[in-house]
């Protein structure tokens, strides 16, 4: 059916950095046998000299296995004369990558062949290593140069009133850090510059820090479990329970907020003050988030190796390590990444959440699914592991169990659910045949948001499918187009109502527009055919049938396919009404 497929609902440098590991560089009249080609394996006992060494990381990086590239790199750097440069380089990139901070740090570049932007980030690296070994003095002096340059400086300036504190300087320690113009410093340098002030015990400043946080509008949520972990330290346990009261009311389904008002309430089990090296780690994750957000991946990504260095129980930055490696196509890494998180972490069911899409996106159906089981059943009252498996036993065809697990999420949000919850069941219920329930949920869904393209989209062509109110659905079919031009399986959902209707003409425009924009789509390619075949295009029909069938489609989509194939289209009957 055309419908719209669901969603889940829920710098300039960085390709510099990543070029340095992965470029190719070979003469051109270089012997092909050393071409280094990325579907040649290489056999890491045959490769001696320095330039096949180099060859063998490359192949390594390129597939995305950065401890391996990180250990041919550094012996093609060691066999080479010459150990700075290119060699160097690639060694440093391959090692920051693959999370060996200490190697890192030992061949961080700093010679006058190496890239200005990697000399800076080795610079940073050595600062990191040298607060990770308790080093604060010498992290400091390196600061002092002005060697952790841009696009470092707020990396730098958070990562220095840790490295002041690990000097022992204690009033180093409680300046607060700047960068002109910078709100990501201004922001969690209060936030370290209030933990590092209570590790001073200089209370009253602390505790102004903390409630200039929690102040921060919307924000502020973010730094509720900051000050409640102070008050309990404080011992002043009524306080932190009732703050969290009042972010719960606010956020109920908030499960950090929910386990800390359990613990504020029990008053035992305040969380420990953060040590240097973790304070040092938290300061990293900050502009790390910024720069995956930024799409700056490789950079985010030494960051966070960076951080867990500093503190390896920092799950969420593993969580934000796998999605990063994600982003840039590693699974494996990813996978990795993800499975590092053990059943007793915080993390464990929404690592788990996102290992199962790796295989689901890898087409292994069945490991999704378990995988997205054993988070959902780590934490059963978690909407997000509710959600993440509602949706994948959605993606493959398993509706009603969907719709029963959005049941209790749903129950869960009270007398106003979300509306993309409810268009998540009514989804799933229209799809187990449960018409009046799902349609009950769109238009429940469309009252709180009755602009939106996707839901104007699915009720309207399921009204239209349906024969129903047939003038008011092919509006909102229309006003979801007018929304998304672009979308092809908003157009399908047009060209296959103007085809349900009747309307032969007007649908293969559309279907045509449709497949255009998805000409991978095994639905929108089939839905074309039917129409060329009602005006008569039968060859082309046949063309496009044939079409969907080498495209992966569903197995009710093949079936529906191979009978056409064999009989053509049944003759025509009265449409329900002429189209507008």
């Amino acid at each position: 059916m055309g419908r719209m497929k669901l969603r889940l609902l829920l710098p300039a440098v960085a390709p510099l950095l990543f070029a340095a590991a992965c470029a190719t560089t070979e003469p051109m009249g270089a012997d092909p046998a050393l071409r280094g080609s990325q579907d040649v394996p290489f056999d890491p006992g045959a490769q001696t000299s320095p330039y096949g060494l180099f060859l063998a990381g490359k192949a390594a990086m390129n597939d995305g296995r950065s401890a391996e590239a990180s250990a041919f790199f550094d012996r093609a750097r060691a066999a080479s004369i010459d150990d700075s440069g290119e060699f160097g380089d690639r060694a440093f990139v391959a090692a920051i990558l693959a999370g060996d901070i200490p190697a890192a740090g030992r061949l961080a570049p700093t010679g006058d062949d190496s890239q200005l932007v990697l000399k800076r980030l080795g610079a940073l690296t050595k600062v990191a290593l040298a607060i990770g070994e308790g080093r604060g003095k010498e992290a400091q002096a390196l600061l002092a140069t002005g060697e952790v340059g841009a696009p470092h400086r707020a990396a730098a300036a958070l990562l220095g009133p840790w490295a002041a504190a690990a000097a022992g300087d204690k009033e180093g320690a409680v300046v607060r850090p700047e960068v002109g113009g910078d709100r990501l410093v201004d922001v969690f340098g209060q936030l370290g510059q209030a933990l590092l002030f209570e590790r001073a015990k200089r209370y009253d400043e602390a505790e102004t820090d903390y409630k200039a946080l929690i102040g921060l509008g919307d924000a502020g949520v973010l730094f509720i479990p900051d000050y409640g972990g102070f008050l309990e330290r404080r011992g002043r346990w009524k306080e932190a329970a009732d703050l969290y009261a009042t972010a719960l009311a606010k956020y109920p389904r908030d499960e950090g907020l929910q386990a800390a008002a359990a613990r504020a309430k029990a008053r035992k089990g305040a969380p420990a003050l953060p040590t240097v090296r973790q304070g040092a780690a938290r300061a990293l994750v900050a502009p790390a988030a910024s720069l995956v957000g930024e799409r700056a991946h490789e950079m985010g990504l030494a960051y966070l190796q960076m951080a867990l260095y500093l503190d390896p129980k920092r799950d969420d930055a593993r969580v934000m390590l796998g999605d990063v490696h994600v982003a840039m196509k590693n699974t494996d890494a990813a996978r990795a990444a993800y499975e590092s998180i053990g059943p007793k972490s915080s993390q464990y069911a929404t690592a788990r959440s996102k290992l199962a899409w790796t295989y689901q996106t890898a087409k292994d159906n069945e490991t999704a699914l378990r995988m997205a089981r054993e988070g959902y059943e780590a934490a059963p009252t978690s909407d997000e592991a509710s959600i993440n498996y509602a949706d994948l036993l959605r993606a493959n065809d398993r509706y009603a169990e969907s719709a029963k697990i959005m049941d209790a999420v749903i129950a869960r949000a009270g007398e106003s659910p979300d509306w993309r919850l409810l268009y998540m069941r009514g989804v799933a219920l229209e799809r187990s045949d449960r018409w009046p329930e799902a349609e009950r949920d769109l238009e429940q869904a469309l009252k709180q948001q009755p602009d939106e393209p996707e839901l104007l989209n699915y009720l309207g062509y399921s009204w239209i499918d349906r024969g129903e109110r047939l003038g008011e659905a092919m509006d909102m079919v229309r006003r979801a187009v007018a929304a998304n031009p672009k979308s092809g399986a908003m157009i399908d959902s047009l060209g296959w109502a103007y085809y349900r209707l009747g309307d032969y003409r007007n649908a293969v425009e559309r279907l045509e527009e449709a497949v255009l924009l998805e000409p991978a789509d095994p639905e929108i390619n089939n839905h074309l055919g039917d129409a060329y075949w009602r005006v008569g295009r039968k060859i082309e029909a046949e063309f496009q049938w044939n079409r969907a069938l080498g495209l992966e489609p569903t197995e009710a989509i093949r079936k529906d396919v191979e009978a056409k194939l064999k009989s053509g289209l049944p003759p025509l009957k009265p449409p329900a009404v002429a189209a507008n």
